[in-house]
């Protein structure tokens, strides 16, 4: 079996170990400013990028740095649009003065859980994408309002499981507030991302086997040792014919 899947990271966090991680992943979401990063941050990202060959995209928040954009807000479709019109302008402005085309957009935290159930949400982030540019492929888990609303704006979508995270049964990840999160196992991690991408399963906390599409795999650039997990979760992937490269777009 030929296969071939992205490995992306969050990255302009303030982690401070991008450099080490723009080496291992193809295509990185930078923070634009509402949840962490600025106007230097984003720009030293989309160089730290440009110089490793890596995909670039905007991941675009809550505006709320104080929760670092992982709390659940009330807000309306429409202050989301705006919200990720602004965010996306200012990344495709740094990107553009950097000589760099942005290739996606992945919402960040709270924000894309909620769009993952919430049909007006994902509407207004589909929206706002396709208003300042629809050729941007949506990162999206599969079989989600998110994906269906961004297909509805005709937009590409990259759908995309998580490789430090464990899910539920009923589909989505477990909460951050439990003990049972996060995978730290880079090698379990790679077993199970060969699964995802040979089956098209993954195995619950619960034990049940949950249906994925794995298009583009995430680990988080602000989990504890996670240069090390991703240098061997991409060695795993890579010693079993695993190509990693950035999606491709349709449009």
């Amino acid at each position: 079996m030929n296969l071939g899947v992205d490995l992306n990271a969050d990255l302009g966090e303030g982690a401070g170990h991008d450099a080490e991680l723009f080496e291992l992943v193809s295509s990185a979401s930078i923070a634009t400013g509402f949840h962490a990063g600025d106007a230097d941050t984003m720009h030293a990202a989309v160089l730290g990028a440009k110089a490793y060959g890596v995909a670039i995209g905007a991941h675009p928040s809550f505006f709320d740095r104080e929760n670092f954009g992982r709390k659940e807000l009330k807000i309306s479709p429409e202050e989301v649009c705006k919200g990720i019109v602004y965010q996306l302008g200012i990344f495709q402005a740094i990107a553009t003065a950097a000589g760099m085309q942005p290739h996606h957009v992945k919402p960040h935290g709270a924000l894309y859980n909620m769009a993952v159930r919430d049909e007006k949400l994902a509407d207004a982030i589909a929206r706002a994408i396709r208003s300042v540019d629809s050729r941007l492929i949506l990162f999206a888990p599969d079989n989600t309002e998110l994906a269906r609303a961004g297909e509805a704006q005709g937009l590409q979508i990259a759908r995309e499981v998580f490789a430090d995270r464990n899910y539920l049964s009923d589909g989505w990840l477990v909460p951050r507030t439990r003990t049972d999160a996060l995978l730290t196992d880079p090698v379990e991690a790679a077993k199970r991302v060969l699964r995802m991408l040979r089956e098209g399963k993954v195995r619950s906390v619960e034990g049940d086997e949950v249906h994925v599409r794995a298009e583009t795999i995430c680990v988080h650039g602000d989990t504890p040792g996670a240069v090390e997990f991703a240098r061997e979760l991409r060695s795993q992937l890579v010693s079993q014919g695993v190509r990693i490269s950035a999606p491709q777009s349709s449009l």
